[in-house]
């Protein structure tokens, strides 16, 4: 039990830290410029905390914990994100006037690279001071 502790909180502190360095640093005047006026100017806080719970239970329970190593939960990982940004991104896209195409592979770029690294640090931290049996 105490592992998947670990693992969900390693997830939920490097997704949230790094998301929100892409997001508020990185890449803001980007969204702004893409969005425009689709971009709210206040973050619903009860959407975001309801996708980060929501996401980051995947990420560790389908991408991380199943893997065999940190190498298979990264590559687990960037498969979940290429389905979740690339589900929202191309709906989007087909179903939103004028949705920017250079934002959908911008974030799905992002959302592959983001869930990648959230889902290996989860199984890192999970195994932490386990018996190494092969292989990272």
């Amino acid at each position: 039990m105490m592992q998947k502790i670990r693992a969900i909180l390693a997830a939920s502190l490097i997704m949230v830290v790094i998301d929100l360095v892409w997001l508020g640093v990185f890449a803001a005047s980007f969204y702004d410029e893409q969005l425009g006026s689709l971009r709210a100017q206040q973050t619903v806080l009860a959407a975001a905390a309801l996708f980060y719970l929501q996401y980051i239970a995947v990420v560790v329970f389908f991408g991380a914990l199943p893997a065999q190593s940190v190498k298979h939960a990264a590559g687990r990982g960037a498969l979940l994100g290429w389905f979740a940004y690339a589900t929202y991104e191309l709906t989007n896209w087909a179903v939103i006037e004028g949705w920017p195409s250079s934002l959908v592979v911008v974030d799905i770029a992002w959302g592959v690279t983001l869930t990648a690294v959230v889902s290996a640090v989860a199984k890192w931290a999970h195994d932490f001071g386990k018996p190494q049996s092969g292989g990272v």
